[in-house]
Parts: C-alpha cells; sequence; structure tokens
C-alpha cells in the first residue's frame, strides 16, 4: 500500500584516515532523497559533501603539571574551604543582620546563609548562648535565620544551645519538631549530645519526634562506636525507655496505650543499645493478656537488635 512505501530514504558513507591513533582526514558523502510522488517516481534529492582535514597539532596542554601539588582526590559532596582565621560572635551577629536585610530569594541570600552554617561550627557552647541574646530577633518576614542554620551546624555546641532553647520554651513548637527531626541527619554523633537530650525524654510533654529524633541519635553513635552500650549517656536513655515498659508493658488506658506503643517504637528505633532491654520486650510481646497492638510493637522493636540475642529462644510462647 502507499503508507507503506519509504518517503525518505538517506544515506551516509565516510572514508577515515587515522595515523598513529590520530584522525588525519575524513570525506563524508550524505545523500538524502525524498519522494513526493511514490507512484509516479517524482521527488528531490540533496547531496552533501565534506571534508574535514588534520592541519595542526598542538604540543601545549592546558594544564600545567608543575602545580600538581594543589590538586586532590575527593569526593562530589559540597565542600567549603576550611575557615583559617579565628571566628568571632560579634562577626556572625553581623552576618545574621545581613541576612535579614537581604532579598529572600537572591544568590546572596543563599551564600550567607551557606557561610552562617559554616561560621556557627566554629563557635564555642558559651559563644553560641551570646550569640543567642544578641541575634534571637526576627526579621521583618518573621524569618530567624538563627533558627534555621542550627540545625545544620552539627556539632555538639549547637546541638546543647538546641536542647537549651526546646527546655525553656524559646522556640515555636513547629520549629523544636524541626529540631527534633534533624537529629537523625547528624553524621557524627557525640555521647555528649546524647546525655544533653537524655533529659528531654524524661518530660512530660516530650513528643514523638522527641522519642525518634534521640532515639535515631544513639542508632548512629553505635552504628560508629563499639560496646556503646557501656556509654553512660546512651545507658541514660535506654533506662529512660526501659522505665516507660514497666517490666512487661502494662497498660491503664488508651492513652497510656499510645504512650507505650511509642516507647516500644523509640527503643526499636535505638537499635545496637536495645540489647539490655531484650528480656523485658520479650515479656511484653508473649504475655497474651496484652493488646495486640502492644504485643507487635514489641516484637519489632526487636528490628535493630543483634542476632546474638537470639529472638527466637526470648519469644518461645509468642502465637
Amino acid at each position: 500500500s502507499q503508507s507503506e512505501q519509504q518517503i525518505l530514504s538517506s544515506r551516509l558513507e565516510c572514508v577515515q584516515s587515522i595515523k598513529d591513533g590520530v584522525l588525519v582526514e575524513a570525506q563524508c558523502t550524505e545523500s538524502d532523497r525524498v519522494a513526493l510522488l511514490p507512484q509516479q517516481g517524482s521527488g528531490a534529492e540533496t547531496r552533501t559533501q565534506s571534508s574535514l582535514k588534520l592541519l595542526q597539532v598542538h604540543t601545549d596542554t592546558l594544564y600545567n603539571t608543575g602545580h600538581s601539588e594543589d590538586l586532590y582526590v575527593t569526593n562530589i559532596l559540597y565542600e567549603r574551604e576550611v575557615t583559617k582565621r579565628e571566628v568571632t560572635g560579634a562577626e556572625v551577629t553581623e552576618l545574621v543582620w545581613k541576612l535579614c536585610l537581604a532579598h529572600s530569594a537572591s544568590y546572596e541570600t543563599a551564600d550567607l546563609f551557606m557561610t552562617l552554617v559554616f561560621e556557627l561550627r566554629h563557635l564555642s557552647l558559651e559563644a553560641l548562648r551570646a550569640l543567642w541574646q544578641r541575634s534571637s530577633f526576627k526579621c521583618r518576614d518573621n524569618w530567624q535565620p538563627l533558627i534555621d542554620a542550627l540545625p545544620s551546624c552539627a556539632t555538639e555546641a549547637c546541638v546543647v544551645l538546641m536542647k537549651d532553647l526546646i527546655a525553656s520554651g524559646e522556640v515555636e513548637e513547629d520549629k523544636v519538631e524541626y529540631f527534633f527531626w534533624s537529629f537523625a541527619f547528624i553524621s557524627n554523633p557525640t555521647s555528649g549530645m546524647i546525655e544533653s537530650l537524655a533529659p528531654l525524654l524524661k518530660s512530660s510533654r516530650a513528643s514523638q519526634s522527641c522519642f525518634l529524633g534521640v532515639t535515631a541519635l544513639v542508632h548512629r553513635f553505635c552504628s560508629a562506636h563499639s560496646s556503646c552500650d557501656r556509654v553512660p549517656a546512651v545507658q541514660s536513655v535506654m533506662r529512660t525507655l526501659g522505665k516507660f515498659l514497666g517490666g512487661n508493658c502494662t497498660v491503664q488506658d488508651s492513652e497510656h496505650l499510645s504512650k507505650m506503643q511509642l516507647a516500644l517504637k523509640a527503643i526499636g528505633n535505638a537499635g545496637l543499645a536495645a540489647a539490655s532491654l531484650a528480656p523485658a520486650l520479650s515479656s511484653c510481646a508473649s504475655l497474651r493478656s496484652h493488646p495486640v497492638e502492644i504485643r507487635l510493637s514489641a516484637v519489632q522493636a526487636f528490628r535493630r537488635i543483634p542476632c546474638s540475642v537470639r529472638v527466637s529462644d526470648l519469644l518461645p510462647e509468642v502465637t
């Protein structure tokens, strides 16, 4: 049929000459034929000839090997040059003021904010507290640059300051949640961070993000440190969580049930550090008188506990 006839046909032929691995000459002929009325054999054809010839080879290179000591191999993560000078609180305060005055959607604001994050990492806890007293103001659009920069700082001093702000109620509730969720992304947590945050779990106002954020920090710490269950700060967190279980996870009402489920989820979140609570978790899961939700949460809390604890022996009667 007419629809099956070829309307356009093209052909390209090239002859290349290569010497010592270098292309020195290429002669190409390209022809394209369009059939306007295929039945009558009419159409149009174009033919293009091109010639490429190597004229000159430059022996100089763009790279001067004399400066190879300035080069190094790294990954593709964003880097910023290490600050050689000592960062002062007054300079960081001025930086916060500049952020307030800059346009919110500009490259200048992005650069200033990144500079703020990196300079916060050089300040001690005392300097950070003094900075907060001077720079806790809100900008004209109700923005607090220091509040947004602290979670990205990720130093022990910044974490302690965030804990102080949470405990004193100086930040709004949505920012408190922002603080807690940021703890899960700290790549190199310290025992000092965990020690400062542990008391927050004892508060009657402790939220789900508090339990999960702190225990995620514990999990990251234990993944990098062997025998983390011997670290006093980790032991403090696990003792607090263990008290919620009360030995066998007995609950009195629906509110207590929700709190118990949260505690069990946090224990599972803590991972390696939760091995000491394995017997209590076994008791919680084994008692048939417990609500199914509690028994299931207790079983799920084993998800990061090492296999050496032998879950099969701890749960002999779970059905």
